[in-house]
């Protein structure tokens, strides 16, 4: 299971400026995605992306013109949407030729709020 870091954008910059002054190591995640929130995941993963998801996953469209066709949705809209769930870790766009094909790379994610902090976990399976 995937640990992704869920960090405020203030945190992550802080971060970011006191390794490039030297002053720490980069963190060994620094290259996974990151959320800023519990909230920014929930709106990546609306109704209508999770049913996006479930199209890839059940029936594992060879191109992204054929994941227009199984979804109605306008092909602009798809690809930002998908280039979204790509930087976010949840599906790979694989190359043949001149198509790309998605892949879901996520089974599950479990969320653990923190009531009394910002130290919110996120995995993924």
């Amino acid at each position: 299971m995937t640990k992704y870091k869920i960090q405020s954008l203030r945190s992550l910059r802080d971060e970011m400026k006191a390794v490039a002054r030297g002053e720490k190591p980069a963190p060994n995640d620094a290259a996974k995605p990151s959320f800023n929130s519990v909230e920014a995941l929930v709106r990546l993963l609306t109704p209508e992306n999770r049913r996006l998801l479930a199209l890839i996953r059940d029936h594992q469209p060879r191109s992204v013109a054929e994941l227009v066709q199984l979804s109605g949705r306008a092909q602009p809209n798809l690809t930002r949407t998908l280039a979204k769930l790509e930087a976010a870790g949840f599906v790979t766009m694989t190359v043949s030729g001149r198509r790309k094909a998605p892949k879901t790379r996520v089974k599950k994610i479990l969320v653990e709020i923190d009531p009394y902090s910002e130290n919110d976990r996120l995995r993924v399976a």
